[in-house]
């Protein structure tokens, strides 16, 4: 009788602190998307406002009030600006994809031909459009842009719901930036508590999956971005802003600069600027490989974690949560994975002291 009802109040106490979880969240739901921003910005920028501290006499009000002036500048106008820029000129951008209708793609160039691998193919295809006209194509890619353009307006909510969450995003970091020391221990002492070394290991490493992906990704698609709008304001493309925001937004989502840069470069040689046209090709070559090589040096500063992860992580976290799960995204699959080597491990120390004790 005695084990039934200590049973019975196991299981009550445990539904209760269910519920006070679940409640809790449901209270902090509309900051939730505010404050995991907020934490990877944070986290991502620790190091940088410890220095930034020493060098004003360590004085952390002074600190804090440059780290966020700086997180206004560096992280929020971009993704503000991108955002802003992409839906204020909507409706432009649709009109000039519905114009492509009666576009003429002139008689591919000679040396197209001769370049190696797909220069042939290349040359092949552009014949076949410039015969049948590029509507087939627009015809096609239509219901595909349609279901872009929705998921890029459902996961961006209304502009005003996104000003505020950035306005949250900037208190609630510099609220973390005053006592982020006692967060962190508060964190590690929670993974100790959860997990013991191995949950406060976890911990840690969620902080290096931060600020992998905020060197890797987030600098990667800035660089790129502010180099392919350079490129293209040089040659005169109209709504250079608006692709160099619509690069940004690309290469965030880790597709890189390229489906901007390629129609610039044709949309170019169609008008007849060949100068401009190759100048904009070779520096769409430079500017799409500096991911290769920018990328791996940043995101292995950070952790040494497979890169493939750390991708899967990014790719997958955006379409699951957003674009907070740029950030989610590697965080949880580096935790997972640290954890799944550290627990294969731990069996296989166990199973070596096993057989070394029946030899």
């Amino acid at each position: 009788m005695e084990g039934r009802s200590d049973l019975t109040r196991t299981t009550l106490a445990v539904l209760f602190v269910a519920g006070l979880i679940a409640a809790c969240f449901w209270i902090l739901r509309p900051f939730l998307p505010a404050i995991i921003w907020a934490t990877t910005l944070v986290v991502a920028t620790w190091p940088v406002m410890l220095r930034v501290q020493q060098r004003l006499w360590n004085r952390r009000a002074l600190a804090v009030t440059i780290m966020t002036l700086a997180l206004l500048l560096v992280f929020v106008v971009p993704f503000w600006l991108a955002i802003t820029t992409i839906v204020d000129n909507f409706d432009r951008i649709v009109d000039w994809g519905t114009s492509l209708k009666s576009f003429k793609l002139p008689s591919p160039p000679e040396w197209l031909a001769g370049v190696p691998l797909f220069g042939e193919r290349a040359a092949q295809f552009w014949e076949s459009v410039a015969a049948s006209g590029v509507e087939p194509l627009v015809a096609k890619a239509a219901p595909y842009a349609g279901d872009a353009a929705s998921w890029f307006v459902a996961a961006l909510g209304g502009l005003g719901i996104v000003f505020v969450q950035f306005l949250l995003t900037v208190i609630i970091a510099a609220i973390m930036y005053v006592g982020g020391e006692r967060a962190a221990a508060a964190a590690r002492r929670f993974g100790f508590r959860l997990a013991g070394e191995r949950g406060e290991q976890s911990v840690q490493l969620a902080g290096q999956a931060i600020r992998s992906v905020a060197l890797g990704v987030v600098v990667t698609a800035v660089a790129q971005s502010v180099l392919g709008g350079v490129g293209i304001a040089l040659a005169g493309v109209p709504f250079a802003a608006v692709l160099t925001a619509i690069m940004f937004m690309l290469c965030i989502a880790q597709l890189g600069p390229l489906p901007v840069l390629v129609p610039v470069v044709i949309w170019l040689y169609w008008s007849g600027e060949s100068g401009w046209g190759t100048f904009v090709l070779v520096w769409t070559i430079v500017v799409g490989s500096l991911d290769s090589i920018l990328r791996p040096i940043l995101i292995r500063k950070g952790a040494h974690l497979p890169l493939v992860l750390l991708l899967a992580g990014v790719i997958g976290g955006l379409i699951a949560f957003g674009l907070v799960g740029i950030f989610l995204g590697p965080v949880v699959l580096a935790v997972g994975y640290t954890l799944l080597q550290s627990w294969m491990a731990e069996e296989v120390i166990l199973h070596d002291e096993a057989a070394a004790r029946r030899d």
